[in-house]
């Protein structure tokens, strides 16, 4: 049994537009997943420094950071980042580079918990519908690259507010997309922008959203998470 889960961090402003990077760890540790993927998890001007302190992440949570060997002091690839829980084992990691409107950017993981192996793909697509089918296309490629050889699961924010059409329909030809429920706005979810999506090698035994006192103000979006296995 592997939980992963995604989660747009809103670069750690919360919906009280006062930036916490504490609220956002009370948020991963209570979702206890294995694996996370996050959105605009760096700051947006200057250095992209991390939202979330590294020193933070280690010491008041069980995650840490792959890295991407990217930015110095970012934590992901233009705001995309994967935390592993500390007993993982990383074999591989990379970025993607997919065609844009404006800078977009995708990454990807090889991870180990407990003998349960798998890629991860991380993302954040853009706000046109042109491009976020051409990103589709693009991350469906390299997922089916680099997950040859173990089962892939590809978590993000897809920025697609319909409700099967879209991207959905790229990655649907070749992914299992989870029903996890609506994820934006934290304060009143109206949308399922926030998506998990799977290979045919792994099926999911529960997911949903999570919605708690401290979900609602830390970001804008909710995380969402699924309980998977291999069958």
């Amino acid at each position: 049994m592997l939980k992963v889960a995604s989660y747009n961090i809103h670069k750690a402003i919360g919906t009280d537009r006062r930036r916490n990077p504490g609220r956002i760890i009370e948020v991963l540790n209570e979702l206890d997943a294995d694996i996370i993927t996050l959105q605009e998890a760096d700051r947006r001007f200057g250095a992209r420094a991390a939202a979330i302190p590294s020193l933070l992440l280690e010491q008041y949570s069980d995650y840490r950071a792959i890295p991407l060997d990217v930015q110095t002091d970012s934590m992901g690839w233009h705001g995309n980042a994967i935390l592993a829980h500390k007993t993982a084992r990383i074999t591989a990691h990379d970025i993607l580079h997919i065609p844009y409107l404006e800078p977009r950017g995708a990454v990807m993981a090889q991870i180990e918990v407990d003998g349960f192996a798998v890629s991860i793909f991380g993302m954040h697509l853009d706000l046109s519908g042109l491009w976020r089918r051409r990103q589709a296309a693009a991350i469906v490629k390299h997922a089916k690259q680099y997950g040859r050889d173990r089962p892939t699961i590809l978590m993000g924010d897809l920025n697609e507010w319909s409700a099967s059409g879209g991207c959905l329909n790229d990655f649907g030809r070749s992914y299992n997309l989870v029903e996890c429920g609506r994820s934006f706005h934290s304060r009143g979810p109206i949308a399922r922008l926030d998506r998990i999506m799977h290979c045919d090698q792994l099926k999911v035994t529960e997911s949903g959203v999570h919605d708690s006192a401290s979900s609602r103000k830390a970001s804008d979006h909710l995380p969402v998470w699924a309980q998977i296995e291999s069958i």
